[in-house]
């Protein structure tokens, strides 16, 4: 079989749900020769890498371990879901303090084991904040990470075809920005519906205010809908989304929707947030927003959450306070899109 790479991808939290799909995927995609699995967890890995083993792929070297030195060194590539999950009534944002201090770890590991990664790609929530801290303390520049905050938008376009009864693929430009929780800014004027714009559809009979209204709830609410129905958090979704965008660092199919990265330019400052990105092998770039002063103003409040959110961790001591960012990671001084 012919991959992508020969180098290391690492997928950390490889015994849980999410992890262990990556890994099917990551192969199945012909993502790289050669994947480490990494968990604490050392019987639920191995578990893992016997299950891959016995699906008889061809040309990959498996190898899974429960030391993170040994994952980590030489890594050129990691997809890390190793967070706690969500659970029936929970937010993304009620898993913070317990998520953080294991970004925080995580950051640490990387700067020590594999400071020449070349992306990483932090999936485990709430991911504009572990993705914010896990950037801050491995000390690579933000070209470098991404977050996984695709979902939003592919959830959009699936209710969108669901609403006018049609295949997906007429859904074009569906896309929220922000941050990937309950304050996301869902945008109509980037949106497509079989070639006709949203926004001229939005208040007509056939679609009135009140009908995109419930809908955009519905996809705010689209990972608690899952666990609602499921009893468990997503998992096919966010792994597959991952490796695609996992994929793209390294060279393979660009990227369709947005990702979570690191934005400090006039507007939005010293955050992590989901935007309109490009992610290729030279890393992550993104470009600035345009909306509705609607939108925008939606946007705007998205990204006010999520500095109340970076705030109570800095609160917390998980992170220190801003100014000091730069003796950690000067990168993180930069302007960006």
């Amino acid at each position: 079989m012919n991959y992508l790479t020969n180098d290391k991808l690492v997928i950390v939290g490889a015994a849980g749900m999410i992890g262990s799909n990556m890994a099917q995927t990551a192969i199945m995609m012909g993502l790289t020769s050669k994947i480490c699995l990494y968990d604490p967890y050392a019987p639920g890995v191995e578990g893992v890498a016997e299950e891959l083993r016995h699906c008889g792929f061809e040309g990959v070297d498996i190898t899974f371990t429960s030391d993170i030195k040994e994952a980590l060194t030489d890594a050129k590539y990691i997809v890390n879901s190793g967070g706690a999950a969500r659970k029936a009534g929970m937010t993304r944002e009620d898993l913070l303090k317990g998520n953080a201090a294991i970004a925080e770890e995580f950051g640490k590991n990387v700067r020590q084991y594999c400071p020449d990664v070349r992306h990483i790609v932090i999936i485990f929530n709430p991911a504009d904040i572990t993705g914010l801290i896990a950037l801050l303390y491995s000390g690579i520049e933000p070209s470098r990470l991404t977050t996984l905050a695709a979902l939003d938008s592919t959830r959009l376009r699936s209710e969108l075809a669901l609403q006018f009864h049609m295949p997906m693929d007429a859904i074009t430009g569906a896309r929220t920005y922000g941050g990937h929780g309950e304050q996301m800014a869902v945008f109509a004027s980037t949106c497509k519906v079989d070639g006709t714009p949203l926004t001229d559809i939005i208040g007509s009979a056939q679609f009135p205010d009140t009908a995109w209204q419930e809908l955009k709830q519905r996809v705010i609410q689209g990972g608690k809908h899952i666990i609602d129905l499921r009893g468990r958090s997503s998992f096919q979704s966010p792994a597959y989304v991952s490796i695609e965008m996992i994929a793209a660092a390294m060279g393979g199919k660009p990227f369709r929707w947005p990702a979570g990265t690191y934005v400090n330019n006039d507007r939005y400052s010293h955050i992590m947030m989901a935007t309109e990105t490009n992610i290729t092998k030279d890393g992550v770039t993104c470009t600035p927003l345009k909306g509705t002063p609607e939108e925008m103003a939606e946007l705007d409040k998205s990204y006010k959450h999520l500095c109340t959110l970076r705030d109570e961790v800095i609160a917390m001591g998980v992170m220190p306070p801003i100014d000091q960012w730069k003796e950690l990671n000067p990168y993180l001084d930069n302007k960006t899109c």
